[in-house]
């Protein structure tokens, strides 16, 4: 199964990462405490958007707005959505926003061990064009979402999403069209595994 692998920002999950989602804004919210700086993490261009990528093109791409694509794609890697909070976040930006789905211990009342999740080959092709949509909305910086495949555990990060711009109001609408429109559009299946030892198929065709 073809994947790309836009990592080296990412790393494993730790224990305060497995409730959900995060937001963190400029204008009242609280963030998350930074790490070390990940070593290809973009850096405020001139005009306060981030000029490079992690996916290894060498140059982040631009949408019709003017928002830096930072980061897009589907990844075997584990994934982090403070590391692409680093990526999205310039001195230009009033707002990160940031959501991390994750996989939970249960689900309709039967416990959960873990989630193998499948793409299609073209994945990360959809993946691409559902970022280019939301990177055309007005009063957006930069923004980055990865989507991990392969065998996670409860805990794992499954979809990482970050968002920078002007005002929070714009930030959080975006992230939250970049994770619904992932749900809906991308070709990516789940092999649920429960506790029970059985194992169900979802987000088929």
């Amino acid at each position: 199964m073809p994947v790309t692998d836009p990592a080296p920002w990412s790393r494993p999950p730790t224990a305060g990462e497995a409730d959900g989602a995060s937001a963190a804004t400029a204008d009242g919210a609280a963030a998350d405490a930074p790490d070390a700086a990940a070593p290809d993490a973009a850096a405020p261009d001139a005009h306060g958007a981030a000029a490079a990528t992690a996916d290894g093109s060498g140059a982040a791409s631009v949408g019709k707005s003017g928002a830096v694509i930072v980061c897009s794609g589907v990844t075997t890697r584990p994934v982090s959505a403070t590391e692409l909070a680093r990526q999205v976040s310039c001195a230009a930006a009033g707002a990160v926003v940031t959501f991390e789905g994750v996989v939970r211990d249960h689900d309709d009342g039967r416990g959960v061990r873990g989630i193998t999740y499948s793409a299609h080959p073209m994945a990360t092709d959809v993946m691409t064009q559902v970022v280019a949509d939301v990177a055309a909305h007005p009063g957006l910086r930069a923004l980055g979402v990865v989507h991990r495949v392969g065998d996670l555990v409860v805990g794992d990060t499954a979809l990482a999403v970050a968002v920078s711009a002007d005002h929070r109001a714009e930030a959080f609408a975006a992230a939250s069209a970049l994770v619904e429109q992932v749900k809906a559009r991308l070709p990516v299946w789940k092999h649920q595994l429960f506790a029970d030892g059985t194992a169900e198929w979802s987000n088929m065709a």
